[in-house]
């Protein structure tokens, strides 16, 4: 099965493939048919998805994976959230919004800095499919201080897994992967394609 991505998101699309790899599913990004990013302009995690794996899927005829994701902090009513990828106001500069979230916490101590990653998946199997897929993941932990590590995207410097006692971006991809709001969804959606008639 050959899936359009509804993502010009390197990090998500190394990520997605390796959280696929073994249901021989082909994931192809949309940027790579010649497909731009669509406009979000959902008001939530699910409306996003289902906006951006529309758009890739008429526009390229095949099915569509989207995800939409972002970092919720307790102590911000949930903020970035949806505006994750551009909460510092550029689009997926990761090394401004860290700063930002870092500035918005400085006055929080460590104990009140719970957040999580929050993922919501939708795949079309075609642009009009009137039950989509959906499935969701979520991957609780705290903002640190400072950053740590160097792998991962995003905000994973500064996501700490407590149960582990490292950040996203101090373990290895495939620990990450098991263990994130983004490797959740993705064993769900797995799931729901087994279930399938």
């Amino acid at each position: 099965m050959k899936l359009a991505l509804a993502s010009s998101n390197p990090g998500k699309l190394e990520e997605l493939r390796g959280l696929l790899a073994d249901t021989g599913i082909e994931l192809v990004a949309q940027s790579d048919l010649g497909v731009a990013d669509a406009d979000e302009t959902g008001t939530t995690f699910v409306e996003n998805a289902l906006i951006k794996a529309r758009h890739a899927s008429l526009q390229t005829g095949l099915p569509a994976l989207a995800d939409d994701s972002g970092i919720c902090v307790d102590a911000l009513n949930g903020a970035p959230g949806l505006y994750s990828a551009r909460y510092a106001g550029e689009h997926g500069n990761a090394d401004r919004n860290i700063d930002k979230l870092l500035d918005a916490l400085k006055d929080v101590a460590g104990e009140q800095r719970g957040a999580h990653f929050y993922c919501v998946l939708v795949l079309l199997r075609h642009a009009h499919d009137p039950q989509p897929l959906i499935v969701e993941g979520e991957w609780r932990g705290r903002i640190l201080h400072e950053r740590r590590g160097t792998g991962g995207h995003g905000y994973d410097p500064v996501f700490f897994d407590t149960q582990r006692g490292q950040t996203a971006a101090e373990m290895p991809l495939a620990e990450k992967n098991r263990i994130s709001h983004r490797g959740k969804a993705l064993a769900g959606l797995k799931q729901r394609l087994l279930d399938l008639p």
